[in-house]
C-alpha cells in the first residue's frame, strides 16, 4: 500500500479511537459506511482477487435457481406486468445477471432491474454485467419502487452492523469499544431478547435488518412479490460473539486495518421471520442452502451444463459441491423466503 494511502488508513484508526468508547454497533458502521474511509464505500472487495468469495461467484448455478423460484412466484401470483427485479447488495452483479437470465428463458419476462448498492465501484461492475438492461441504483432498500417486488439479498444482512450485549446477573450491558480498541462492557440496558441466555453470555441484535425486512415483508403483504434472503446464521435466536473479520480470505482481528477489513456478523434468522410477520407477509425457511438448492434443480442444472460442456464437468461438479456439502456452505448456509400469506413457496422449504 502507499503511504499516501497507509497515512490514511491511519489517520482514519485514530479518528475512530478519538470517538470511543463507542457501541459495537456504531464501530462497526463506521468502519463499513464512513463516507471516505467505509469498506462497502471504497473499492471492490468480491472475488477470487478480493477479500471473500460469493456464492454466485462460485457458479452461475446459484443465481439461475434463485431466479427460477422467483419466475414460479411471479407466475403463482398472476404474472403482474408491473413487477420489478431487485437486489439488495448486488457484489459484482453477478447474481442477478444470472437470475434475470434464467427468468427471461424460463418466463418470457424482462422486469425492470433496481439495485440497492453504496460502493461506486462495484456499481460500474454491475453496470458492466449487467449491460443493455439498464439498472436503476438506490442508496437504500426504502427508495425501491412502490410495485410488485421480487427481490434478492445474498450475503447482505451479514455486514449490517450489530449491537451486542452481556447479560450479568439479573442486568444486561451493551458491549463497547475503547480508545485503545478493546471491548469492554458499557451501560446497563434493559433486556434486549426474551429468549433464555446463560449468565455472562453474549447476544447480538441488529435493528438495521429488521427494519428492513419488516418493509419488504409490508410491501410484499400489500403489493405482492417474493423476497429470497441467503446468508450464513442460525434457524433460531441463541447467542454468542459472531463479529468477525476478513481481509484476502484470511480472518483477522476486528481492529485490524479498520475501513480496509470486512466485518460481518451471522444472521439471526429467526428474526428475520419474526420482522417480515410484523409487516404482514408470511416467513419460510429457513432451510439450509445446500437442501434448497437440491429440492431446487441444482443437480440437473449441473448436468446440463455438462451436457453442454463436457471437459467442465470437474469445475462443474466442484462448484456444486461447494454450494451444497454441509461440509462448505450447504449447512452453515440458509435461505429464507417472504411471500403473501397463503403463497405456497415453489420449493419446500424447511422451518418456521
Amino acid at each position: 500500500m502507499a503511504d499516501g494511502a497507509q497515512a490514511g488508513v491511519s489517520d482514519f484508526a485514530e479518528r475512530l479511537r478519538a470517538r470511543c468508547p463507542m457501541t459495537v454497533r456504531d464501530f462497526m458502521a463506521a468502519c463499513l459506511a464512513d463516507p471516505a474511509h467505509g469498506y462497502y464505500t471504497k473499492g471492490a472487495r468480491v472475488g477470487r482477487a478480493g477479500d471473500f468469495v460469493t456464492a454466485p461467484e462460485i457458479s452461475q448455478i446459484f443465481g439461475e435457481i434463485l431466479g427460477l423460484f422467483l419466475a414460479q412466484a411471479w407466475i403463482d401470483q398472476g404474472r403482474p406486468a408491473d413487477a420489478i427485479l431487485a437486489e439488495l447488495g448486488p457484489g459484482r452483479g453477478t447474481l442477478m445477471a444470472d437470475a434475470a437470465r434464467a427468468i427471461e428463458r424460463a418466463v418470457a419476462f424482462r422486469p425492470p432491474l433496481h439495485l440497492v448498492e453504496i460502493n461506486e465501484t462495484l456499481r460500474t461492475e454491475q453496470a458492466a454485467k449487467l449491460s443493455g438492461r439498464g439498472p436503476v441504483w438506490h442508496a437504500d432498500a426504502d427508495a425501491l419502487p412502490d410495485a410488485p417486488l421480487f427481490l434478492l439479498a445474498n450475503e447482505f444482512f451479514d455486514a449490517l452492523p450489530v449491537r451486542q450485549f452481556r447479560r450479568m446477573g439479573a442486568a444486561w450491558r451493551e458491549r463497547v469499544v475503547t480508545p485503545d480498541f478493546e471491548f469492554a462492557d458499557g451501560p446497563e440496558v434493559p433486556a434486549p431478547v426474551a429468549h433464555e441466555v446463560p449468565d455472562g453470555a453474549i447476544v447480538e441484535t441488529c435493528p438495521d435488518a429488521a427494519a428492513i425486512v419488516r418493509m419488504l415483508g409490508e410491501r410484499i403483504a400489500r403489493r405482492g412479490g417474493a423476497a429470497l434472503i441467503a446468508d450464513y446464521g442460525a434457524p433460531v435466536s441463541g447467542w454468542g460473539d459472531t463479529l468477525q473479520a476478513v481481509r484476502a480470505h484470511a480472518r483477522v482481528s476486528v481492529f485490524d486495518r479498520p475501513g480496509e477489513t470486512d466485518l460481518t456478523a451471522h444472521v439471526d434468522f429467526a428474526a428475520l421471520a419474526d420482522a417480515a410477520r410484523a409487516g404482514g407477509a408470511a416467513a419460510h425457511g429457513a432451510c439450509a442452502q445446500g437442501d434448497f438448492l437440491r429440492r431446487a434443480g441444482a443437480h440437473a442444472r449441473a448436468a446440463a451444463l455438462i451436457a453442454a460442456n463436457p471437459g467442465r464437468r470437474a469445475e462443474v461438479e466442484r462448484a456444486l459441491a461447494r454450494l451444497i456439502a454441509p461440509a462448505e456452505m450447504g449447512r452453515v448456509f440458509r435461505v429464507l423466503a417472504v411471500l403473501p400469506h397463503g403463497a405456497v413457496p415453489p420449493v419446500p422449504m424447511d422451518g418456521y
